[in-house]
């Protein structure tokens, strides 16, 4: 997708892989810049074809729907945050330390990196708040997982676990709370933005008050 990084995910969330070709690339590149500007239920596959001057035929020929592409945006995102948490963390000896590092991770994750030049994170990330729920909230969700649609949301989620058991081996909820930890990063940084009375983030210091809410959470559970 870029030229530093090559991402490889589950070949079942696509019928061509989008990263092979520059049309492909296009694709990904200016479906996240139509989905954030119009949101995904406006989005269509013939108004993302007009936009890169293509034919709806020839997307349909990377993904069957509008659903799978959503799907494959979303888990390019977690497997982004994965690579990013391995990368600044594997040389940090302490798991506490590690932890903080990778909570500090997911509450930056609106920021564009410069070095990924053919796709905008921060756009990225504002369709993650915003629709992820929809790539799972499915009636379809059994079906789609079994065909492991969502394995890069379980990766992300296993790297952190274990170093949760690392922390606190006897803790018992280690799963439940880092998917805790996954979702509050996004949903409260969202209810800032949309429903404030049902977070204490503020809307204007969302990165430092949601680190402080997620590391309060992870470190009370993990001492007690």
């Amino acid at each position: 997708m870029y030229p530093t990084l090559r991402i490889d995910l589950n070949e079942n969330l696509y019928l061509r892989d989008p990263q092979a070709t520059d049309l492909g690339r296009r694709l990904i590149a200016e479906s996240i810049l139509l989905i954030d500007e119009i949101g995904f239920e406006q989005f269509t596959f013939k108004k993302l074809a007009q936009r890169i001057e293509s034919t709806e035929a020839s997307l349909y020929r990377y993904f069957e729907n509008k659903h799978k592409l959503l799907v494959y945006l979303v888990s390019w995102h977690w497997a982004w945050l994965r690579y990013q948490i391995r990368f600044h963390t594997h040389n940090v000896p302490d798991a506490r330390e590690r932890l903080r590092l990778a909570l500090g991770i997911l509450t930056r994750a609106h920021q564009d990196d410069p070095a990924t030049q053919e796709l905008n994170e921060a756009a990225l990330y504002r369709i993650v708040v915003k629709e992820a729920s929809k790539a799972y909230l499915t009636r379809g969700v059994d079906e789609d997982n079994q065909a492991g649609l969502f394995q890069e949301y379980k990766r992300l989620a296993a790297g952190i676990v274990e170093v949760v058991r690392e922390i606190n081996p006897a803790y018992p909820y280690p799963h439940a709370l880092v998917s805790t930890l996954l979702e509050s990063a996004r949903k409260q940084l969202f209810f800032a933005q949309h429903l404030p009375s049902l977070t204490d983030v503020p809307r204007a210091d969302s990165e430092n008050t949601i680190y402080a809410f997620l590391n309060q959470v992870a470190f009370t559970s993990l001492d007690c």
